[in-house]
């Protein structure tokens, strides 16, 4: 995250942000904001389609140096897309071909509650970068990409991998307090996660829970339940985990949730959830819950 001077909605001098529309760089609140898959718009481009047809001239913007929010860029969702897709591809190679991954990062890697309490809470991590099949991952990764490219543009890069890791954690743990028992792989924990990181800001943003966020995780919640071989623990364990972090980032002012640099509420908030997570596991694969 940048350390330039502070920002101001160009609609409403007296607000500070740290929001931008990925149209024509000028700054916007929260209240000003558009949040799209495409990134996020001012009220002037809320409509406008990408392109050189825009025939609206703002006034320039000095931009501090870096990737500034809502820039159209999401770097960390594509790497993460590559490292899943990478890891994939290894333990399609060490196992039975593209549809049939497995080996020994496999077997190492899978989350399972005998072996995290012999020693593998390592597992709570690396079971995140696993997927079973190609319907798998692919899913996965396209969600993430939909989903993960405008909250990335939202939250920065810093609070963004803090979101991620610390929501696939949780749901982790989720996962082993659902089927302890039943050996669980899978990013949906983490993109659920960030899931819940839209729904926040859609309300934040509109007022309003009932957003396009909400009706991906009512339709996805309802498949976790209905369909056989899906850890529903993972994503509601993920979904409770990115919606607590989300909360614990914003800056709240005058009643309004802004999002400048990651602050100590925010650190705290990744802190507690990573914590209560593992310590859910640990009474879990101990058998004290």
């Amino acid at each position: 995250m940048s350390s330039a001077e502070p920002r101001y909605c160009y609609r409403h001098p007296d607000r500070e942000t740290g929001l931008s529309c990925s149209e024509c760089g000028r700054p916007i609140c929260a209240d000003c904001a558009t949040f799209a898959p495409v990134g996020i718009r001012c009220p002037d481009h809320a409509g406008v389609r990408r392109g050189p047809a825009t025939k609206i001239r703002p006034r320039p913007v000095r931009r501090a140096p870096g990737i500034a929010l809502a820039s159209g860029n999401a770097p960390i969702t594509r790497a993460l897309i590559a490292i899943n897709v990478a890891i994939y591809l290894i333990t399609a190679s060490q196992g039975g071909g593209l549809n049939a991954p497995g080996g020994s990062l496999f077997a190492k890697w899978i989350l399972y509650g005998p072996w995290v309490a012999n020693g593998g809470w390592y597992r709570l991590v690396t079971a995140m970068f696993l997927h079973a099949s190609i319907i798998h991952i692919g899913f996965n990764m396209f969600a993430l990409w939909v989903i993960g490219t405008p909250v990335e543009q939202y939250l920065g890069k810093a609070r963004y991998i803090g979101l991620y890791f610390v929501s696939g954690l949780a749901g982790s743990a989720g996962a082993l307090l659902s089927a302890p028992h039943t050996p669980s792989l899978g990013a949906s924990g983490a993109v659920f996660g960030v899931l819940g990181a839209m729904m926040i800001l859609e309300w934040q943003i509109t007022g309003r829970l009932a957003g396009n966020a909400m009706t991906w995780i009512v339709i996805n919640l309802v498949i976790s339940f209905a369909a056989p071989g899906i850890s529903w623990g993972a994503h509601i364990g993920g979904l409770i985990g990115g919606i607590l972090i989300t909360l614990a980032y914003a800056h709240w002012r005058d009643g309004r949730a802004q999002y400048g640099q990651i602050g100590i509420p925010g650190v705290v908030g990744l802190i507690v959830v990573a914590a209560v997570s593992v310590a859910l596991a640990y009474f879990r694969v101990r058998g004290y819950a």
